[in-house]
C-alpha cells in the first residue's frame, strides 16, 4: 500500500492543524501561541540586511516574512539552513554553551526548521529535521537525525484527539496478560492511582468515572507542538517525535524516543543515555535510563532509573527504584523496588514495594491455566532470592523472603516476616513466621532507614510508609498468630489420636494459644503443619511456630507502644485517662497499600463513593484526598497501635500499673533489637569463608572493617540510647 502523500511546495511547514479541525476564526498556530505564552510585540520581521547575511551564508527560506526574531539578533551565527513555516528564533549572541565539556557555540547550522519557535541563546546544529517544537532557553541540540511533532501527539498520555477512533487509545496492562486490569496512563499519575483503577474493577460505574476523569484532563484539540524545557540538552539522536521534555533534561545517543513525557526540572533531572528506545510513555522527574534500556507502554515515577538492557513493558515503575538487565511485562511495582540481574524476570504481578529480586528470579514463570491470565500479588518486602521461580496466580504477605527453588504449583503465603523454602529432600514446603525478627534483624531494621535515605525526591507526590511494623503487617500478623493457634491445636490433637475434623476454628485456638503460650515442651515435638498455602498434596511444615508466634507478639506490642511513645511526645499534656479516651473503639482491621501510602479500607471505599457520585472529579482532587489521609494518618496509626495493644493485653483500658509494665517490656524490646543488630550482622564477619580472602585479620579489618565500627550498627545503638532516655521522661511523667 502506498502511504506516502504529495503536496504543493507552497505548503511546507503549513497547514499543521487540518483544516476540519481548525476553529473558524483561528490559526494553525493558535495552540502554539497559547504555550509559547508571549505576545505578538516581542518578536519583529528580518530587517533587509540580516536576510542579505543569511542568504550569504547559504540559508533558504521560501517566505523570508515568515521568519520572526528578537533583539539581540547576529545573523551571521545561522548557517546552512532550511526554514519553512513561521519560525520564531529568540536572542542569539556570540557566546558558547558547554555541558559535560562539550562546548557549542549558539546559533543555529546545518539544520532543517519547520515551525519551531526557538528561545534564547540556544545552539541548534546538525538537526536534518526538526518540526513543530517549541525550544527553550539556552538549548543544545545536536547530532539529531530527527525531531518533530504531529498535530495529534499526545505525550504518552491514554487519551484521544478530536477525530480519532476509540482504537489509537493507549492502555497499560497491568498485572494481567489478559488486559483485564488495563488503566489508562497519564502525565502526573501515581502508583495509588493505578492501584485504585485495578483493584476495585468490579465497580463499574467507578471504572467509567476515571476513564472520564482522565480524558478530560487533557485538552483534545489538535496542534499542540513538543517542546524542550530550558538549559536541556538533546545530542546524537536519531529519531525523537512526540515528546515533551522538561527543564535541564539531557539525552544522548537515544534511538528512538516516541510519544512521551518526560519530566525534568533544575531540582530533579532526568537523563536518557545511549542506545535506549523508549515509546509510549511517562517518564517522572529526576529518572535515569541508561545502556540499551527498551520501554513501551509504561509509567516511570520519580527518581527511578532504568539500566543496563532492562525491559519495561506494559508496567508502571514506582518512585525510588531501581531496575537492570532484566524483564518486566504487565506489573504495578510500588515504590522502592530493586532488581538487578539479567536472569531474573518479573511477569503479570502486584508488587507492593520495598521488594528486591535476587539473580534469576522468575516471579510468574508459568501461567496454571488455559490463558495467559493468571497474577501474582506480593505484599510490601517481598524478597525471593537466587534462582527462584514462582507459579501464577500466588498471593504472598509483606516481608515473605524465598529461599532458592523451583515451587512446582501456585503459592498462598499468609504469614509475615517468614522464610520459605522449598525442601526437596523430604519433599516438604517449609516456613518459619517471623524468621526476619529471630534471625535477621540487621536486615530488617535497616530496611526503613536505608528506603528513606535512598528517597531523593523533592516533591513527594506518593506518600510512603517505610516502617516495617505498621498496620498492614500488623493485621497480618495477628491473621498469622490465630492460624498458629489452629494448626498448633490440630497438631496435639492428632498427636493424642483425636480427631480434628469435630472442632471449629474458634474452638480450636483457644487451646492453641495455650499451648503455645506455655513451656515449649508442649509444643517441642509437634509437627506442626499449615493449611492451603500450596497446590499440592505435600505437608507445609511450620518451623519453629512456638518462636514464631512468641516474635509476633513481641513485634506488634513493639509496634503498640512505640506509636504510643511518639503521641505521649507530641502531646505533652496527655495523660493516661486522656489516651484511654482519646483511642477509644474498636481496632481497625482492614488496611489498603495506596501505592506505598496506606489507609484504612473505609476511607478507600469512600473515595471511591465520591468519585462515582461527581463530588470528586478530577485527579488532583483525587491527590487532594490522598493527602487529608496523609495527614491523618499518624492519628489512625496510633489509634490502631493503642487498639493493638489492648488486643494483646485483653483489656478494656489499660492501668497505670499495667502501662508502667508495658514500658519495661518495650525498653527490653529495643534492647533485643539493638542486640539482634549486631549480631546478625557479626555472623557475616565471623564467617570462615568470608576471611578465606584475606591474608590477616588486620587486611580483613582494613577492607570491610569491624562490626562494632558498622555505621547501621552504630546508628542503632545511638536510637536505642535515645529511646531509654525517652522512657525515662515518660516515667517521669505523670499520667493519672
Amino acid at each position: 500500500m502506498n502511504e506516502i502523500k504529495i503536496h504543493p511546495m507552497t505548503r511546507y511547514g503549513h497547514d499543521f492543524i487540518p483544516f476540519e479541525y481548525l476553529p473558524e476564526d483561528k490559526s494553525e498556530y493558535y495552540l502554539r501561541d497559547e504555550q509559547l505564552a508571549l505576545p505578538k510585540s516581542y518578536w519583529r520581521h528580518l530587517r533587509s540586511g540580516e536576510i542579505e547575511s543569511l542568504v550569504k551564508n547559504a540559508n533558504s527560506c521560501e517566505i523570508w516574512d515568515n521568519i520572526y526574531v528578537t533583539d539581540p539578533f547576529s545573523p551571521h551565527l545561522i548557517k546552512n539552513c532550511q526554514f519553512s513555516g513561521l519560525v520564531r528564533i529568540g536572542k542569539m549572541e556570540d557566546i558558547i554553551l558547554e555541558h559535560h565539556n562539550l562546548q557549542v557555540p549558539a546559533g543555529i547550522s546545518n539544520s532543517t526548521i519547520i515551525a519551531c519557535d526557538i528561545g534564547d541563546n540556544c545552539a541548534v546544529h546538525n538537526v536534518n529535521y526538526l518540526a513543530h517544537y517549541i525550544i527553550g532557553n539556552c538549548v543544545i541540540l545536536f547530532n539529531i537525525n530527527e525531531m518533530h511533532t504531529t498535530n495529534h501527539a499526545k505525550f504518552g498520555n491514554g487519551i484521544i484527539k478530536e477525530g480519532e477512533p476509540e482504537s489509537v487509545r493507549i492502555w497499560l496492562e497491568l498485572m494481567n496478560e489478559m488486559g483485564g486490569r488495563a488503566v489508562l496512563p497519564f502525565d502526573g499519575m501515581i502508583p495509588a492511582d493505578a492501584y485504585i483503577w485495578l483493584k476495585y474493577r468490579h465497580f463499574k460505574e467507578f471504572q467509567e468515572r476515571l476513564r472520564e476523569i482522565t480524558q478530560n484532563r487533557f485538552d483534545h484539540r489538535r496542534g499542540y507542538y513538543g517542546t524542550v524545557g530550558d538549559y536541556s540538552v538533546i545530542k546524537n539522536n536519531r529519531i525523537i517525535k512526540d515528546v515533551k521534555t522538561g527543564a535541564c533534561c539531557y539525552i544522548k545517543g537515544a534511538n528512538k524516543l516516541k510519544n512521551l513525557t518526560i519530566n525534568s526540572s533544575a531540582d530533579e533531572p532526568t537523563q536518557i543515555g545511549e542506545g535506549v528506545e523508549l515509546v509510549n510513555g511517562i517518564i517522572g522527574y529526576g529518572c535515569r535510563i541508561f545502556y540499551g534500556c527498551k520501554a513501551v507502554r509504561f509509567i516511570m515515577g520519580r527518581n527511578s532509573n532504568l539500566k543496563y538492557g532492562a525491559r519495561l513493558i506494559h508496567s508502571y515503575l514506582g518512585d525510588n527504584s531501581t531496575v537492570s538487565c532484566c524483564e518486566i511485562l504487565h506489573n504495578l511495582i510500588f515504590p522502592a523496588h530493586e532488581q538487578h540481574h539479567n536472569n531474573s524476570f518479573l511477569i503479570a504481578s502486584l508488587v507492593m514495594g520495598q521488594s528486591n529480586l535476587a539473580a534469576g528470579a522468575s516471579v510468574g514463570s508459568n501461567h496454571n491455566s488455559r490463558a495467559n491470565d493468571g497474577e501474582i500479588q506480593a505484599g510490601r518486602g517481598f524478597w525471593p532470592g537466587l534462582s527462584v521461580t514462582l507459579k501464577h496466580s500466588s498471593r504472598f504477605v509483606s516481608f515473605v523472603l524465598i529461599a532458592k527453588g523451583n515451587y512446582p504449583a501456585e503459592l498462598n503465603i499468609p504469614l509475615p516476616f517468614c522464610l520459605l523454602n522449598d525442601e526437596k529432600g523430604n519433599n516438604v514446603l517449609e516456613i518459619m513466621p517471623a524468621y526476619w525478627w529471630m534471625y535477621n534483624m540487621y536486615a530488617l531494621a535497616r530496611n526503613s532507614s536505608k528506603f528513606q535515605k535512598r528517597d531523593k525526591r523533592k516533591i513527594k507526590g506518593q506518600h510512603i510508609e517505610f516502617d516495617s511494623l505498621a498496620p498492614d503487617t500488623v493485621e497480618e500478623m495477628f491473621t498469622a498468630l490465630r492460624l498458629l493457634e489452629i494448626w498448633t491445636a490440630k497438631a496435639y490433637m492428632r498427636k493424642n489420636g483425636e480427631p480434628v475434623h469435630t472442632k471449629t476454628d474458634d474452638e480450636l485456638a483457644v487451646p492453641g494459644r495455650k499451648l503455645l503460650l506455655d513451656t515449649a515442651e508442649k509444643t517441642k515435638r509437634l509437627e506442626i503443619t499449615g493449611e492451603k498455602m500450596e497446590k499440592t498434596g505435600r505437608k507445609v511444615v511450620i518451623l519453629k511456630a512456638r518462636e514464631g508466634y512468641h516474635a509476633y507478639l513481641q513485634m506488634i506490642h513493639y509496634y503498640a507502644m512505640k506509636n504510643l511513645l511518639v503521641y505521649l511526645e507530641e502531646h505533652p499534656e496527655a495523660t493516661l485517662a486522656s489516651i484511654n479516651k482519646e483511642f477509644v473503639g474498636e481496632r481497625e482491621t482492614r488496611w489498603v497499600n495506596l501505592g506505598g501510602q496506606l489507609a484504612r479500607e473505609k476511607d478507600v471505599f469512600e473515595l471511591i463513593n465520591k468519585i462515582t457520585k461527581r463530588e470528586i472529579n478530577s485527579w488532583d482532587d483525587i491527590h487532594d484526598y490522598y493527602n487529608v489521609l496523609w495527614e491523618k494518618y499518624g492519628k489512625d496509626k496510633q489509634h490502631h497501635a493503642y487498639a493493638s495493644l489492648l488486643t494483646l493485653l485483653d483489656m478494656d483500658t489499660i492501668t497505670p500499673s499495667t502501662w508502667m509494665e508495658q514500658l519495661d517490656r518495650v525498653l527490653k524490646t529495643q534492647e533485643y533489637i539493638c542486640e539482634q543488630v549486631y549480631i546478625s550482622r557479626k555472623k557475616d564477619y565471623d564467617n570462615p569463608f568470608r576471611q578465606a580472602t584475606f591474608d590477616s585479620r588486620e587486611e580483613m579489618t582494613a577492607v570491610i572493617h569491624t562490626p562494632e565500627e558498622n555505621s547501621f550498627v552504630l546508628q542503632v545503638k545511638e536510637e536505642t540510647e535515645e529511646f531509654k532516655k525517652n522512657i525515662e521522661r515518660i516515667r517521669k511523667r505523670e499520667l493519672p
